[in-house]
């Protein structure tokens, strides 16, 4: 069953518009989600703001958003100023802007979202701007309000529809420049490298889904259908880290071993 379309509007183009419905392509709906009880009455526990100083609940009314300035200082915001700096709640999808489809780094990268035609005249409209962006090798970028934030989207055409993304803010990207300082991939030994490749090659397969499975969740439903009422917290067994040397005999040694256990057969673990 398709999941139900969580937006519509409108997918604009200069003068070209067209009726789209737009769908999370992720999901965790089921995923196993666990609510906070009173261990003696088996009530639900419910959470609520209170005042940090007085311990006296504070009511919504009288919840306002401030920026601390200080230690215990704060400038206070209104709804009606914040309001007003934000993108009109608008239901249009307007792609003003377009990039080259590999220019943006996979880093940007947020929540994929599936866009489609709303009906049968919106489609002529669609796969025009779709394909165009195809064969011209492009994506588009726009501005949207979406999960009560203002946000950047691109849209990137796949298969016959196209893909919508929420793009992380510029603040929230790290430069990588700070944590690779100290790798060189120019350092790499010839004959390592060869030997590396062939070991890459060994356990190379085809993508499966189930690669990425959840074990921790099959674990969890067989606990939940068992009726566990009580469980008991065992220490995680830490695997002892494997011995360092470093001569490049040791490592050439390491490496053709790990060849030949991969090309012994069966046993091994990913």
């Amino acid at each position: 069953m398709a999941p139900r379309v969580f937006w519509k509007g409108y997918l604009k183009l200069s003068l070209v518009t067209c009726r789209v419905t737009m769908t999370p392509a992720v999901s965790e709906g089921n995923r196993v989600r666990f609510h906070n009880l009173n261990a003696k009455t088996h009530n639900r526990v419910l959470s609520q703001y209170v005042d940090a100083v007085t311990g006296k609940p504070v009511d919504d009314d009288d919840q306002a958003k401030g920026y601390e300035r200080g230690e215990g200082d704060y400038v206070l915001l209104e709804d009606d100023e914040l309001e007003d700096i934000g993108l009109e709640s608008s239901r249009t999808i307007d792609i003003e802007t377009f990039v080259p489809m590999g220019d943006i780094g996979w880093i940007w990268y947020d929540r994929p979202h599936f866009l489609a035609p709303d009906d049968k005249v919106s489609e002529e409209a669609f796969s025009v701007i779709q394909a165009a962006m195809k064969v011209t090798g492009t994506a588009g970028i726009a501005r949207l309000v979406m999960y009560r934030r203002e946000r950047a989207v691109l849209l990137v055409p796949r298969d016959n529809g196209i893909v919508v993304w929420t793009l992380r803010y510029g603040d929230e990207v790290r430069d990588p420049d700070a944590y690779y300082e100290k790798a060189d991939a120019g350092s790499a030994d010839r004959k390592h490298l060869s030997i590396m490749k062939k070991l890459i090659a060994e356990r190379t397969e085809a993508w499966d889904p189930c690669m990425a499975e959840d074990p921790v969740q099959d674990k969890l439903l067989e606990i939940i259908e068992s009726r566990k009422k009580k469980t008991r917290k065992t220490k995680k067994k830490e695997e002892p880290a494997p011995e360092r040397r470093d001569n490049v005999i040791d490592i050439m040694s390491a490496l053709k071993k790990s060849l030949e256990s991969e090309r012994k057969g069966p046993g091994r673990s990913r």
